[in-house]
């Protein structure tokens, strides 16, 4: 045998053997038995904690202080009720009008206001949360990338003996991927059990986790319109039986647990609903933003995502685009610029050429660079950094160097249209906020809807919502959402 081949049969043994540990103290917590697992609670616990900060910065935290202390109330006490009450579970309502709930490993968990605004009882969101606690406590994410890890160590085999083994469980760069991860029947089956188990502990009625999910499945796949956070549905497949099984799980005596209504929808009531105007929105061809007093042009066909952290701007066939970010800065635009541009060239960009401008009265320093990729045609990027007030905006136009030109008029319809935001009729725009009226036990759902002025295209999707048909009489003094 070659020193060569002795080498290669010690580093699988070495794997074969590192691996065996691993898998014999990988113990899940809910189920008590043996399961393949690369990542230690204490990586777990790291990765939520890397993600969270993701997920604040990408999406944005609600800002209600008492619906958010309401929502971390619920969720901490299912927590102590579960498998894993000693995680540093964390309840947070995202400002986000895509209709999802979801966890990350180590326990944040996450609601948007679009399904706070969907659900009607305080059960439910317990529901909900238990659901979303079942994925934690049973190390769903967790196992998924540990198979994923896998796959690529039987790839790098070839090193394993000399480098730490913590590198084929590198949760660099995991962060926000998570959020993407798809479920397993299994996974969701056994998350469902879960929150029934944890809403049934908690005092709350599990038979409302069936209203949420029958909702759900009238509604679809409700994805705020292009947004880069996906909709439940989305990364919980709710296939048919589900809700039949979690039907099979309730008891009679469930019945007389509590579901809580009225509380819920009193907290709930005046939350913001839909897309929110003073973050941004486009009009006519056109985005405003009225907190920071801006506006350019969006192409003709791009589509246009606006979050927390940035503005992206995506060409018809999703081949190029521009991505829009700031902050507030001392520096000039092109102070600002050659620091970009320094981790740029460290991270290998290569620069082409730099140029002082000014767009809209607005000072600008543009440069371009083209940015070698493995295996792929290089990336040419034009960062175009301008400063309004106290803060520089750098626009980021992207695409491949052959296809530059083809985008360009595109590129140049955003950056050269920025300019400030001075029509009051775009800055004080008011955001729709769900409201409650109280059914008199005469009308129709439609007829309350035309009566309280609310526009006939969310009928349907508010009908849903109130988990009644258009034509049904609801009973006097129940409280029917709608919008003001």
């Amino acid at each position: 045998m070659t020193r060569e081949g002795l080498m290669a049969r010690t580093k699988l043994a070495a794997l074969a053997l590192l691996l065996t540990v691993v898998v014999a103290c990988a113990v899940n917590p809910v189920t008590g038995k043996k399961e393949f697992m690369l990542y230690s609670e204490a990586q777990e616990i790291e990765l939520g904690k890397q993600t969270d900060v993701e997920v604040a910065a990408t999406y944005g935290i609600y800002d209600d202080a008492a619906l958010q202390a309401y929502v971390g109330r619920i969720g901490s006490a299912l927590a102590a009720k579960s498998q894993r009450p000693h995680l540093p579970w964390r309840f947070s309502v995202l400002d986000s009008p895509v209709v999802n709930a979801f966890a990350v490993p180590g326990g944040s968990i996450y609601v948007t206001r679009g399904i706070l605004a969907m659900m009607s009882s305080e059960a439910e969101l317990a529901a909900v949360l238990g659901h979303e606690l079942g994925h934690v406590n049973a190390r769903h994410s967790m196992s998924q990338m540990s198979k994923a890890q896998l796959a690529q160590i039987g790839l790098v085999v070839g090193s394993v003996v000399s480098k730490e083994f913590a590198k084929y469980a590198n949760l660099a760069g995991a962060g926000l991927q998570v959020l993407f991860l798809k479920y397993s029947r299994d996974n969701e089956n056994q998350a469902d059990a879960l929150g029934v188990e944890y809403s049934r502990a908690g005092g709350y009625d599990p038979a409302d986790m069936t209203v949420t999910f029958a909702a759900l499945q009238r509604m679809g796949d409700l994805s705020g319109g292009g947004s880069s956070l996906p909709g439940f549905l989305s990364t919980h497949p709710l296939t048919a039986d589900r809700i039949a099984n979690i039907r099979s799980m309730l008891k009679t005596e469930d019945a007389s647990l509590v579901r809580r209504p009225e509380a819920y929808l009193q907290t709930v009531q005046n939350i913001v609903y839909g897309e929110d105007p003073r973050q941004g929105y486009v009009e006519n061809g056109v985005f405003y933003h009225p907190g920071l007093r801006f506006q350019f042009d969006v192409p003709s066909g791009w589509q246009l995502e606006n979050m927390a952290s940035q503005v992206t701007i995506i060409a018809p066939d999703q081949a190029a685009g521009v991505i829009l970010r700031g902050g507030e800065t001392t520096d000039t635009a092109e102070v600002f610029a050659r620091k970009q541009a320094a981790e740029i060239t460290n991270s290998g960009g290569r620069l082409l050429g730099e140029n002082r401008t000014t767009i809209n009265g607005l000072a600008c320093f543009e440069q371009a660079f083209s940015i070698a990729q493995e295996s792929a045609e290089a990336v040419r990027m034009n960062l175009s950094c301008l400063k309004k007030d106290d803060w520089v905006y750098a626009f980021q136009a992207i695409s491949s160097t052959s296809g530059f030109s083809k985008y360009a008029s595109g590129f140049k319809t955003v950056i050269s249209s920025f300019r400030n935001l001075t029509d009051a009729s775009k800055i004080n725009r008011a955001p729709k906020r769900l409201a409650l009226v109280k059914a008199n036990g005469r009308e129709t759902l439609q007829a309350i809807f035309k009566r309280t002025g609310l526009e006939q295209g969310f009928w349907a999707q508010f009908a849903v919502m109130n988990g009644l048909e258009l034509n049904a009489v609801p009973p006097g003094g129940k409280l029917i959402k709608t919008v003001r």
